[in-house]
């Protein structure tokens, strides 16, 4: 190729200085556009973030977690000091749960750009981070306070500090070390890191950071041993639910769900600008690359191995390389700002706005938001009735009377949150040998279609038992309803 129309050099054109106020301004912006979404929009917590914020309240009274609830999520052991924190704020917690992880996605954007601009150029920067934005996947993600939000944020920062100064150290390794304490994902890349740290470091020096580098999966094992007395309980309580749930997947399985997955989180025209971007970040600009890349590598090597554990094969496990398909679109479509020459510049803007369009007319024609939309609103609203049915006068009134039967184990933490119970006053019907012990009190139970499809079925194989564990136990009278659930109970 000739020095008219190849790349730039490694080292030109990539953008270390601080940050524009332009750039400042935007991200103002867009924290406050989150706070203006979180309160227009109305979201919760999902069920594994309801259930830290339970945790949380357990450890606030003096109590252990109850890890071992029935079918509970995996604890994660920062995720639980957040729960405490936040659940110090009582009823308001979950709400500003939401709103803490909803500016945590601006953090994330904002790591992405940073990446993008001191890896490449500040176009390839901008555009990446744009491409997250439109990705209503990961906004999704924040609405409802999953934690891998923050997790992405911590370790695209951890890159981006990387970047802008090579072999940076402690400060990189304490943010995958905090990453490490969400998932153990960055338990590999922390590893990984401080091989690569190792030639240029003191014996001393090597000693503390591989101290970082244990410290996540020896504090996430004690806590799980201070509290279940099982070391490993978290993965041996994962693969069980798991496995009841039907989430395990072999290696050939999990490449399968990989691929529809990818296809779910990134788009299709996504996924092949993210190939091309790879690609030509590999060929031409190897050494600007090798951080993202080892993120993408990272991110599907902890997916398989994750299959290989028998642990849940979701599509969650694959936000990470998601993410960085992602970025290296934003490669393919900014790296005309890699290029000398101006003719090669414009045909590959032209290019890059053909690809847009083309892109944005395939998700167009493929893609129907009116189910998100209605999606998001139908969880508000459900919601505030649950809040709504559990404070009516007959359902209060009857709250002594026994424990509380749900069709399955979605809504417990929400009851149990709103009610301010113990794990065994709150029993999922699912749990057959644990329900039929129950005699007297209430029955929380859907009341129209879509909450029964939503709240009573099982998501991967609905059957008839599904739906008469949504019917009212023999001897239950009505007590409360409205217009998505309703309250039975039996007192004697």
């Amino acid at each position: 190729m000739s020095t008219t129309t190849a790349p730039t050099t490694e080292t030109s054109r990539r953008d270390d200085g601080a940050w524009s106020p332009v750039a400042v301004g935007l991200l103002v912006v867009l924290v406050i556009a989150m706070v203006v979404f979180t309160i227009v929009f109305p979201t919760y917590t999902t069920f594994d973030s309801t259930y830290t914020l339970l945790w949380g309240r357990e450890v606030l009274s003096g109590e252990l977690p109850t890890f071992d609830a029935f079918r509970a999520p995996t604890q994660h052991p920062l995720w639980l000091l957040v729960g405490v924190i936040f659940a110090l704020f009582g009823d308001a917690a979950d709400r500003l749960l939401v709103l803490a992880t909803m500016v945590s996605f601006v953090f994330l954007l904002a790591g992405v750009y940073s990446m993008g601009r001191r890896s490449f150029t500040v176009a390839v920067g901008v555009i990446a981070a744009a491409l997250v934005l439109l990705r209503y996947n990961y906004l999704l993600l924040a609405a409802r306070a999953y934690l891998d939000i923050p997790f992405l944020a911590l370790i695209v920062w951890a890159a981006a500090w990387e970047v802008s100064k090579p072999r940076r150290g402690t400060p990189v390794m304490v943010l995958l070390f905090l990453a490490g304490l969400l998932r153990p994902e960055a338990w590999i890349i922390a590893g990984f890191y401080w091989l690569y740290l190792f030639r240029d470091m003191s014996w001393t020096r090597r000693f503390w950071m591989a101290v970082l580098v244990a410290g996540a999966p020896v504090i996430w094992v004690a806590t799980d041993f201070i509290v279940t007395g099982d070391p490993l309980f978290s993965q041996t309580h994962t693969s069980s639910v798991s496995e009841e749930v039907g989430r395990q997947a072999g290696l050939l399985t999990a490449m399968k769900l990989g691929v529809l997955y990818l296809r779910d989180l990134a788009s299709i025209p996504i996924a092949i600008l993210g190939l091309a971007g790879t690609l030509f970040a590999i060929w031409f600009t190897p050494r600007r690359a090798v951080i993202p890349l080892a993120l993408l590598a990272a991110g599907f090597g902890t997916f398989f191995l994750i299959s290989l554990g028998g642990l849940s094969v979701i599509p969650r496990y694959l936000i990470l390389p998601a993410l960085m398909t992602i970025f290296f679109a934003g490669v393919a479509l900014g790296g005309y700002s890699l290029v000398q020459s101006e003719r090669l510049r414009r045909a590959w803007i032209i290019a890059a706005l053909i690809a847009v369009a083309a892109s944005a007319f395939f998700t167009l024609q493929r893609s129907n938001y009116s189910p998100v939309v209605a999606d998001l609103r139908f969880r508000g609203e459900a919601e505030r009735a649950l809040i709504s049915l559990l404070n009516e006068p007959g359902t209060r009134a009857a709250v002594p009377c026994g424990r509380i039967l749900t069709p399955n184990h979605r809504m417990v933490p929400d009851i149990r949150w709103e009610l301010d119970l113990p794990s065994d006053r709150v029993v999922a019907r699912t749990n057959v040998e644990e329900a039929a012990k129950v005699k007297t009190g209430l029955a929380i139970l859907a009341n129209n279609r879509s909450v029964l499809i939503r709240q009573g079925l099982d998501y991967d194989d609905p059957s008839s038992a599904d739906t008469l564990r949504s019917l009212p136990p023999p001897g239950y009278r009505k007590v409360a309803a409205n217009r998505y659930f309703s309250a039975w109970a039996r007192c004697r």
